[in-house]
């Protein structure tokens, strides 16, 4: 049995227990363990696997939804981001974003009625005088702690002298900045394990959490905890539960004999392109710009790679959500209306994905229009014989998680007669603490790193994975015999191990996903599925049997969910 699932069996109560391990799960089971509170954590596949995960490796403002009139969520977003850009620096990044514009005046007269109404009519697109009054605007928000510069209009000569490859039909060109989280995945690491840190109180954890351990069902004695690598079940009881499963916020409560209709998620599918041109063609900078539906729509650039999205279709929860031709169709077509002449086929598709927004429930309104802001939902269970509070978090997004987290933590904080001790507006997550501030501190870290066994290119490759974490893992390395992967140098069989040990590896799809960004990149090759695989065997006691059962599950997902068939190097 896994030792964080022995720990829940052992010791099958907690205050709190949190089902969802994305990141509003985490970010409020790090802040209830900050707090002292004894608290559990349990996701049914592996962490930030859901809608976390399908994100838009963005964290911003949402300066679209100035027209929803979402005031507080944009003022709460910026200060959010500008807060991120400080304690999480190791992820979060600023991101230059440019708005090419082709209009002056145009969506004056409709933008009150979209406003008033949330209605999004005949799509008509945004012009200079409305995009103008809303960087003014979400500049103002910025005011105090801004970490950013403020917005820039060029006029179409200079707009074309900075991105020469953009439509030329353009009048003017709005840049902004926002920032980026380029690997969402470990973030969302760091914030557990800062939890499980806070929680280790004279060597007894008051803050336990485990991947693949499924809420089942509601029985006399508890809610059944299931197993999802095993089929081992046993009861758990809290005196809270907190629902954070996003879209899956109803099918959860179900669960637990409660049927509710809070949710009315819509799916996001995006792209991930190998596109040497394309990337050139950005000039480092995210194009952030309203196709002619109306939908907003981005062309990114992440290291190496260009990260096309995203759609906005409402979702049917009993389908798999996937990248799907025709959305594929749509970037497509978005990518030639702002670079006329550069063209994108399926071949430089090096990865896909999609998930479902946990929105809310909006029946008439347009998904473009739903709000992206957070409400908590409370209702009481008779539960093992008590009266259990239970609280579904229904919406939230990426930006603004550590202040949904300490709201969420407050309430259950009241529920529980439990004062707050500290907040975590200013807490440094994990790897971020310490960080370098600029490139030459960066380049100094690795210098400092690199030793007779690590070269400044595998150190670099360790400080972006880990942050300044990668000190503990270069430690870990040392202690033992390690050998680079021949596949990739980004990645050896001691640092697999070392994600064993302290990361609870449950698939070795979990390596290539959520461990790494290989499979993002597209770097997923034959040999990389046999060596990590390989080097899982050991310590997760894996026989030939299961190494192959795992290569044929990562190869199926791979296929599946994010376009990718598994091709070998070797001729």
């Amino acid at each position: 049995m896994r030792p964080q699932v022995q720990a829940l069996r052992e010791r099958p109560h907690a205050k709190v227990l949190i089902i969802g391990g994305g990141i509003n799960g985490v970010g409020t089971f790090r802040d209830l363990a900050l707090q002292g509170v004894d608290v559990a954590l349990v996701e049914r596949g592996d962490y930030c696997q859901g809608a976390s995960g399908a994100s838009s490796h963005m964290i911003h403002g949402g300066i679209r939804y100035l027209e929803n009139g979402e005031f507080r969520l944009v003022k709460e977003s910026v200060v959010e981001r500008n807060r991120l850009l400080k304690i999480a620096p190791h992820y979060v990044k600023p991101l230059q974003t440019t708005i090419p514009i082709f209009s002056t005046f145009s969506g004056i007269l409709a933008a009150p009625v979209r406003f008033l109404t949330h209605k999004q009519g005949k799509p008509q697109e945004r012009g200079a005088f409305l995009i103008k009054a809303g960087l003014t605007m979400y500049d103002s928000f910025s005011r105090d702690g801004g970490s950013v510069p403020r917005h820039e209009f060029k006029g179409r000569a200079k707009a074309l002298a900075e991105l020469p490859d953009i439509n030329p039909g353009i009048k003017y060109a709005a840049t902004y900045y926002d920032a980026s989280v380029h690997n969402p995945e470990r973030l969302t690491l760091d914030v557990l394990q800062d939890g499980e840190k806070a929680g280790l109180v004279d060597g007894t954890a008051n803050a336990r959490a485990t991947n693949y351990l499924s809420v089942t069902s509601i029985q006399d004695d508890g809610v059944v905890l299931t197993d999802q690598l095993t089929g081992e079940s046993f009861t758990f009881t809290a005196d809270v539960i907190v629902n954070t499963t996003g879209a899956w916020v109803d099918e959860t409560n179900t669960a637990m004999g409660a049927l509710t209709k809070f949710m009315g998620g819509t799916k996001g599918s995006h792209i991930v392109l190998d596109h040497p041109e394309l990337l050139a063609a950005c000039r480092g900078r995210e194009i952030f710009f309203e196709h002619t539906d109306g939908r907003i729509v981005l062309i990114y650039p992440m290291g190496d790679r260009v990260l096309v999205g995203t759609t906005d279709i409402d979702a049917d929860m009993s389908q798999d959500a996937v990248c799907t031709d025709a959305e594929i169709d749509y970037f497509f077509d978005l990518v030639g209306h702002v670079f006329p002449n550069i063209v994108v086929t399926r071949d430089e598709i090096v990865y896909s994905f999609s998930g479902v927004r946990p929105l809310p429930r909006h029946d008439e309104t347009a998904p473009g229009f739903v709000s992206r802001d957070y409400r908590i939902e409370r209702a009481d269970r008779i539960i093992a014989g008590a009266t259990v509070p239970v609280l579904s978090l229904v919406g939230g997004k990426w930006t603004t998680f550590r202040a949904l987290a300490e709201h969420m933590s407050n309430d259950v904080l009241a529920i529980l007669g439990v004062e707050r001790k500290t907040s975590t507006a200013k807490l440094p997550i994990g790897g971020g603490a310490n960080f370098p501030v600029d490139g030459a501190g960066v380049e100094a870290w690795i210098a400092a790193h690199v030793s007779e066994h690590i070269d400044a290119a595998r150190a670099g490759v360790l400080l972006t994975r880990y942050g300044t974490r990668a000190e503990t893992v270069l430690a870990y390395l040392a202690a033992g015999e390690d050998e680079t992967f021949d596949s990739t140098h980004e990645l050896s069989k001691r640092e697999v191990a070392f994600m064993v040990e302290n990361e609870q590896i449950g698939h070795l799809i979990d390596v290539l996903i959520r461990r790494t960004s290989l499979a993002f990149r597209g770097l997923v090759t034959s040999e990389l599925l046999a060596e990590t695989a390989a080097a899982l065997a050991q310590p997760l006691g894996w026989s030939a049997a299961k190494i192959a059962e795992e290569i044929s599950h990562t190869q199926n997902i791979l296929a599946r969910f994010h376009g990718v068939q598994v091709q070998s190097l070797i001729a």
